[in-house]
């Protein structure tokens, strides 16, 4: 098994956009990349927009050589309804459930996002829960699990489970640092040699976050322990904090995205204030 990181927050942008290579097949998930509209009062930066294009630019690519794409849920730095939507195209869809457990909002940005590439991929079905077998490649969704903390008001999304002869990984779309029993559980069951994990949004600083970063640092730290993995990345909202190695700095062998692909980690969202400033 071979994976690519071809989005994240800490290449520059706001994305998980990720391939996998198996014996069997090429599998491109949540195929999108974003920037964050303003932070700390300012627009993007040009390097951000040029990261963004990059990003595109690695997506399209990635989907030439992908026969499945897999759509977590329907925020648009996971899937996009405009831009690129030729990546669709005579592929295997797999998607969360555009009409159960989800809120106003996905459930009318899956609407447009289908109405969108309806004539474009080979087949289009509705992963919550399943399991399916291409060659000996497996693939296994989570039911919808929180979106965050229980309770989430930004609703559902997939986690999923990717195994071949050589190796096995979890990607867990936007669990925001694993704060619901139900996000733990498909990880532990699973057991993925590589976990790649969405971690704590410590960068907005509500009243919470102490709290909610604590369950978090728990329950990663029970994941390592049980399940062991031979890496373990968390990235995507964690790392829109400069700071965010402090708080799973006891984490030996957690690494970024960036990391993983070999670069150092390249925060521009988190560092927007300072290149407005230079």
């Amino acid at each position: 098994m071979k994976i690519k990181f071809l989005a994240a927050d800490s290449l520059g942008v706001r994305s998980m956009a990720t391939f996998v290579e198996t014996s069997d097949t090429t599998i491109l998930i949540d195929p999108a990349a974003a920037l964050g509209p303003r932070r700390y009062g300012l627009p993007p930066h040009k390097l951000e927009k040029e990261a963004l294009e990059y990003s595109w630019q690695k997506i399209s690519e990635a989907s030439e050589e992908s026969e499945v794409i897999i759509v977590t849920h329907y925020h648009y730095d996971h899937h996009s309804r405009k831009r690129n939507v030729e990546i669709y195209k005579n592929k295997l869809l797999l998607i969360k459930d555009p009409n159960s457990f989800i809120n106003r909002s996905q459930r009318w940005r899956a609407y447009a996002f289908l109405e969108s590439i309806k004539e474009l991929p080979s087949e289009i079905a509705i992963a919550d829960g399943k399991e399916l077998f291409i060659g000996n490649t497996q693939v296994v969704f989570s039911r919808p699990v929180f979106h965050g903390e229980p309770k989430s008001k930004l609703g559902f999304v997939l986690e999923v489970f990717i195994s071949d002869s050589n190796k096995s990984f979890i990607f867990s779309s936007d669990v925001e640092g694993l704060l619901d029993e139900s996000q733990i559980d498909f990880i532990l069951r699973m057991k993925a040699d590589i976990v790649y994990l969405d971690g704590p949004p410590t960068y907005l600083g509500s009243k919470k976050m102490d709290q909610l970063l604590h369950i978090s640092q728990t329950n990663i730290e029970r994941v390592v322990r049980l399940v062991r993995p031979q890496f373990l990345i968390i990235d995507h909202h964690l790392t829109r904090d400069l700071n965010f190695k402090a708080y799973f700095e006891g984490f030996n062998n957690f690494i970024t995205a960036a990391e993983f692909m070999g670069q150092n980690p390249n925060l521009l969202e988190a560092r927007r204030k300072e290149l407005w400033n230079e």
